[in-house]
């Protein structure tokens, strides 16, 4: 057993920890992609729509709009006019039901056994607040989102940064040693454990993750709940 005191919170990544990295790649990116022309069009007088192609001029004023807007999803930019844009298209396909996210089966087990323990659940991901929230709402599990206590987005600084997770404390008014950061992303980690934060690396087979061998490693959320003396999940085969 482990004698070091439980996580109070955990603080989650999505893509390759709580999601495939396919269905972001393989089906939400290619709707977006699909969906932001007639969006534009469609929607030239939202103001979220308004503001967001302004600040994608603003980025790269050396080309249209939405010729910018593909180039960063080519690169998979981390940017915040194309993430709202993106958010935008998502909610539609999401509200229509074209799009579903199929959660690792572990995850809502151990959401709900987390969450029904009294632990605090949070996710910070560079996807948008917004699209953090129609992930978690529209899963093959029904709407998760009443189990998490806040989503934290780029507004928080970028997730290899330092003072990002620095900023995440203040704003929740964590204690750096209560929270647990899973991710796939080893600098992400590096980044969270400068903060002070407890760190998981978890290490998807099916998207090929690499385990790094500073963080304690999980490839499911069982494991993570082994390593950090959580509530056992009860549910789907973990």
């Amino acid at each position: 057993m482990n004698s070091i005191p439980t996580p109070t919170v955990i603080l989650l990544d999505i893509e390759g920890t709580t999601l495939p990295v396919s269905f972001v790649h393989k089906v939400l990116f290619p709707y977006a992609r699909k969906a932001l022309p007639d969006l534009i069009r469609e929607r030239a007088n939202d103001p979220a729509v308004i503001a967001a192609l302004e600040e994608t001029r603003a980025l790269g004023p050396d080309r249209e709009p939405l010729d910018q807007l593909m180039a960063w999803m080519d690169e998979d930019a981390k940017v915040g006019p194309l993430k709202a844009l993106q958010g935008i298209a998502w909610a539609d396909g999401y509200a229509s039901g074209a799009l579903i996210a199929d959660l690792f089966p572990d995850v809502p087990p151990a959401l709900r056994a987390w969450s029904e323990a009294g632990l605090t659940l949070a996710v910070y991901s560079s996807g948008s607040a917004p699209a953090q929230r129609l992930i978690y709402t529209y899963t093959t599990d029904g709407d998760l989102t009443p189990l998490f206590s806040a989503f934290l987005d780029l507004e928080m600084g970028g997730k290899k940064d330092v003072e990002s997770y620095r900023q995440i404390l203040a704003k929740m008014g964590w204690a750096a040693s209560d929270v647990l950061f899973v991710s796939d992303v080893v600098a992400e980690l590096d980044a969270a454990a400068a903060a002070g934060l407890r760190t998981c690396q978890m290490v998807r087979p099916e998207d090929g993750t690499i385990a790094g061998t500073v963080h304690p490693v999980a490839h499911s959320m069982k494991e993570v709940a082994d390593l950090f003396s959580l509530p056992e999940p009860v549910g789907k085969a973990q």
